[in-house]
């Protein structure tokens, strides 16, 4: 664990080397992300200065809901955006050969070969974003509490990335499946606001199938009184850690099934 910490840390130290040497690239590409998820909040406002709530929701509780799903997602988007890139950029070229060779785990070389500078646009906008829902929430804010959160959100990010994860693994089999890892991943928006406004296949969908209910609406259900999921809310970090075991042990069998392309 040791040596993957000490290798993490260079790979991370020579990422963003050459992240420096394109100052102005890093600052825009931080910007785009950040003007992309302040359209989709503004998009929420104009809704709400035509109605007081939806579906027994408040304005600053989807916003809650929404900050949780953009931090949840940052560290998808930071550590792991990788994973976009395994059939296309890696299986087909056939670079993906050169991670079998090298005495570390494939999935950890492939996880750190990429450290993605847009993320830290949705950091700071999930963050901002909560700290200006909290304040207005019925909650009484303490250590526990704040805890509780943290654990929420890295659990939340860990669900994006075992659902991303267990279907670009599909490019063992397909060479790419990027178009199939762009639909699931498009469901996530859905998670954004409160599942109760959808169908209830939907709902059971977005909880027991590709769970992305857990990287934000029932996180934030828990910490809002009278929802009626904070039990299931709980669940959150055990989902995590059970979507990350299911996605690691298909990644083996496809690593298994994996025949090159070569170049």
């Amino acid at each position: 664990m040791i040596r993957y910490m000490k290798l993490y840390y260079l790979f991370c130290k020579q990422n963003l080397k050459v992240m420096m040497e394109y100052r102005m690239d890093f600052l825009l590409g931080v910007l785009s992300v950040m003007l992309q998820q302040f359209a989709g909040i503004f998009f929420v406002k104009i809704v709400f200065d035509h109605i007081h709530e939806l579906n027994g929701w408040t304005f600053y509780e989807i916003l809650f809901i929404y900050g949780i799903a953009a931090t949840g997602r940052s560290i998808h988007h930071i550590f792991f955006d990788n994973l976009w890139t395994l059939g296309w950029q890696y299986i087909r070229p056939g670079k993906f050969d050169r991670l079998l060779i090298r005495p570390i785990n494939p999935l950890f070389h492939f996880i750190a070969d990429r450290l993605q500078q847009d993320g830290f646009g949705q950091l700071f906008i999930g963050i901002i974003v909560l700290g200006t829902a909290m304040p207005h929430l019925d909650i009484s804010w303490g250590f526990m509490e704040y805890f509780i959160l943290v654990i929420m959100i890295i659990a939340s990010g860990f669900i994006f990335v075992a659902v991303n994860l267990f279907f670009a693994t599909l490019s063992f089999w397909m060479v790419d499946s990027l178009p199939i890892v762009w639909t699931i991943f498009n469901l996530s928006d859905f998670a954004r606001y409160p599942l109760t406004i959808y169908h209830k296949g939907i709902q059971h969908l977005l909880t027991w199938i590709i769970p992305y209910g857990f990287t934000a609406f029932y996180p934030a259900a828990y910490f809002i009184k009278g929802s009626g999921f904070e039990n299931l809310a709980l669940l959150t970090p055990v989902i995590a850690i059970v979507s990350c075991a299911l996605a690691y042990w298909f990644w083996n069998r496809g690593l298994k099934a994996f025949t090159s392309t070569g170049s």
